[in-house]
C-alpha cells in the first residue's frame, strides 16, 4: 500500500503490520506478549539498556500480573520511549547520510 511512501511512513507501517500480526482479534497484546515483541522485534534498540532505570520501569510494568492489554497507541508510546533512552539512537545521529 506504501510502495511509493517515505522512508518515515514506511517505517511507521512495519511497525503497525508488525503489531497487527502480532496482536489478538480485538488488536491488542498482552502484557507478556509485548515484552516478548520487543524483545524480538526491538532488540537492538533495547540490547544494553537493562541497568538504565526508565528501561526498568517498562519492562517491570510489562512484568507485572495484570490482566490489562497494551493497544497499538501505548505500544507506539512503548517504542518512542525506548528508542529515546537507548544508546542505539546516539549511535544513529552520528551516522551522516547524503542522498
Amino acid at each position: 500500500a506504501l510502495g511509493k511512501g517515505s522512508d518515515l511512513e514506511k517505517a511507521f507501517a512495519t511497525a503497525a503490520l508488525v503489531y497487527n500480526n502480532a496482536a489478538d482479534p480485538e488488536g491488542k497484546l498482552s502484557k507478556a506478549e509485548t515484552k516478548s515483541l520487543l524483545q524480538t522485534q526491538f532488540w537492538g534498540f533495547i540490547q544494553g539498556q537493562e541497568n538504565k532505570p526508565k528501561y526498568q520501569e517498562i519492562i517491570s510494568a510489562l512484568d507485572e500480573e495484570s490482566e490489562n492489554k497494551i493497544d497499538f497507541e501505548d505500544f507506539m508510546i512503548l517504542l518512542v520511549s525506548l528508542t529515546l533512552m537507548s544508546d542505539l539512537l546516539q549511535e544513529i545521529k552520528n551516522v551522516k547520510t547524503t542522498k
